[in-house]
């Protein structure tokens, strides 16, 4: 995939120039779509997650219902940070057991939040298989978990964020702070 001129510098961030989040999850959708599986089922870690999912979701045409994981009390830092001012309960109206999950996220970086996600995931059964699918893959992991499909893999320095926002008409935008 092309990067837009002047704002990638051999994969590290240069100025807050980013790719329409859009645009990235119809290519990923595209990635995304030769291993799916009719009995795939995609799931979105709230709230970017849950967002892309959506969009993923109906761009494959998938046939079985979307699930979504709130994973606030997984949080390996929940006793130390407290609880999300916003909780949101997990929907997981299937049963996981044997099936192939793709699992769903805004923006890749420590792991953590995956890490989380998956902890959970196996409180409701145990999966065949989960793969892991990231709009954005910023870099610094801190655990052994990388994304089998990202939209856009780039460095940014631990001191920046990139942050996934809807607007009011629905639109997905990306941006770095």
């Amino acid at each position: 995939m092309p990067s837009p001129p002047n704002s990638y510098c051999k994969g590290f961030l240069m100025h807050a120039s980013l790719p329409d989040a859009n645009t990235l999850i119809v290519q990923l959708a595209d990635v995304i779509a030769p291993a799916l599986t009719p009995d795939t089922l995609i799931v979105g870690i709230h709230t970017g997650g849950v967002w892309v999912a959506e969009r993923l979701h109906a761009l494959l045409s998938c046939s079985q219902p979307l699930g979504t994981l709130d994973i606030s009390f997984y949080r390996d830092d929940f006793s130390r940070i407290g609880l999300h001012p916003q909780v949101k309960p997990s929907n997981l109206p299937f049963d996981l057991e044997d099936r192939a999950i793709l699992l769903v996220d805004d923006v890749l970086h420590s792991g953590r939040t995956v890490r989380a996600a998956m902890n959970e995931l196996f409180d409701y059964g145990r999966p065949a298989s989960i793969r892991l699918a990231g709009l954005v893959d910023r870099g610094g992991h801190e655990l052994p978990i990388r994304p089998d499909f990202a939209g856009l893999s780039i460095t940014v320095p631990d001191h920046r964020n990139i942050n996934l926002s809807r607007l009011d008409d629905g639109h997905l935008t990306l941006t770095l702070a």
